[in-house]
């Protein structure tokens, strides 16, 4: 009966952690990730431009090269960083080389907007970054900003 109990509250235990992820992968944080974005571009005087998916980006220079289209491969210079401005990733100076359709779907679409040679910021809300769940160190929910240039579209 010991061993009955003490199984039973295994279980229990066991089913409420995975409730709790799965709570966790369907929180949505679109609303407060949009008045977080909103606050971000009035405090830093961005002319930043929506687009219908939630993204939202700024066109420094919009480059004079190539436009890629969303299954290009492309090389991108780029930091990323936090709305508190805490950078979490960036690359050297030479760039990174990767697919339009091997990474977040805020890149997926956003490097489309320049020509290479382009450069501008854009501002990621989870939706289309890493989602609700936490990723390699990137916390569920972060509304992600990076600073690209597009070096070119290979």
């Amino acid at each position: 009966m010991k061993y009955c109990l003490l199984f039973v509250c295994l279980l229990l235990s066991i089913s409420s952690c995975s409730e709790d992820k799965e709570n966790q992968t369907i929180k949505d944080y679109s609303a407060q990730n949009e008045l977080e974005i909103q606050a971000y571009v009035a405090e830093n005087n961005l002319m930043a431009t929506r687009s219908n998916s939630g993204l939202y980006y700024v066109i420094d220079n919009p480059g004079t090269g190539q436009q890629p289209v969303s299954n290009s491969r492309v090389t991108v210079i780029y930091k990323g960083y936090y709305l508190n401005g805490k950078v979490f990733d960036d690359s050297n100076g030479d760039g990174v080389t990767f697919g339009l359709n091997q990474v977040i779907p805020g890149w997926t679409e956003g490097i489309t907007y320049f020509k290479e040679g382009g450069s501008g910021t854009l501002i990621v809300p989870s939706q289309l970054g890493y989602g609700s769940l936490d990723y390699r160190g990137i916390p569920g929910g972060s509304v992600l900003i990076f600073d690209i240039t597009l070096s070119s579209v290979n």
